[in-house]
């Protein structure tokens, strides 16, 4: 039979499980998907999870309503049958009644006499603030139910979380890029940056370059453990303009020829360096 020794027939093979005893019932895996303000802010979910549960017109017990088990006619309630091989006499575990020594006087029609029977039911689950992608989260004793006694397993629910349309995240970090003007940057002004809970201002200095970052403390992911809020980052894109009419061509250009190196500090001591390629010295 399954690869074990004669010797193990005859005297036992240690100290392994009794396969006949109580089973728990399976672990069950369940992947779900969520929003990014979900996973950020969390948000409680009733999934539907299909598996293997007590019957319900036997309560689990295999054994249609008033029936009982008696013993077993193969094993005559002993659980084992006398086998012989060659001189030697040994015991195997009862085909029949799987070594219990019971059988089901009058098996259960609605499960064959199993004890379970597949059905779909609602489990409601809590998802906690800061989960991300990859994320498990377990429902103890929501699994598949157990066999003979045995306990019911667990339900890991694994999380993936969809991609924002504004947001990207680092940790508890958030980061968003926001579209301002030339003049905003070059002048200075005040702009409104969305997050997840509305809405904040952040004043633009005057000079303010493109790829410049400004932080919002405390505006990103609550810490999936309880260890505070992220930031969140914005980092600036300046717009240049694509589409001029004359007017402000005219008074561009005009500014263009006013500038030197105390309007442009960056370009100037750019040009600096680079002259010697330039001029080839």
């Amino acid at each position: 039979g399954g690869g074990g020794s004669i010797f193990e027939d005859l005297f036992g093979g240690g100290s392994r499980r009794d396969p006949n005893g109580p089973q728990r019932g399976a672990d069950l895996r369940y992947d779900m998907e969520i929003s990014f303000e979900e996973a950020s802010l969390g948000c409680e979910k009733e999934i539907p999870i299909t598996k293997l549960d007590a019957c319900d017109t036997c309560d689990g017990s295999g054994a249609t309503p008033g029936s009982r088990k008696v013993n077993c006619t193969a094993c005559h309630g002993k659980g084992q049958i006398a086998t012989s091989r060659g001189i030697f006499t040994f015991s195997q575990t009862c085909p029949r009644c799987q070594g219990t020594g019971k059988i089901i006087e009058k098996p259960c029609q609605r499960c064959q006499g199993t004890g379970r029977k597949e059905k779909t039911t609602k489990v409601r689950l809590r998802i906690p603030p800061g989960v991300d992608t990859g994320a498990r989260i377990r429902s103890t004793g929501k699994g598949e139910s157990g066999v003979r006694g045995g306990g019911s397993g667990d339900l890991y629910v694994v999380i993936h979380v969809r991609d924002h349309e504004i947001f990207e995240r680092e940790g508890d970090d958030l980061v968003c890029e926001v579209p301002i003007s030339f003049a905003s940057a070059a002048l200075g002004s005040e702009i409104e940056v969305p997050t997840l809970s509305g809405k904040a201002t952040i004043r633009i200095p005057a000079g303010t370059q493109p790829g410049s970052v400004f932080r919002l403390r405390g505006k990103g992911v609550k810490n999936v453990k309880g260890y505070g809020w992220g930031d969140l980052h914005v980092r600036v894109n300046v717009e240049v303009p694509t589409s001029l009419n004359s007017d402000q061509k005219g008074k561009l250009k005009a500014f263009a020829e006013t500038c030197d190196a105390r309007v442009n500090p960056i370009s100037a001591g750019f040009f600096d360096k680079a002259k010697k390629f330039f001029t080839g010295s």
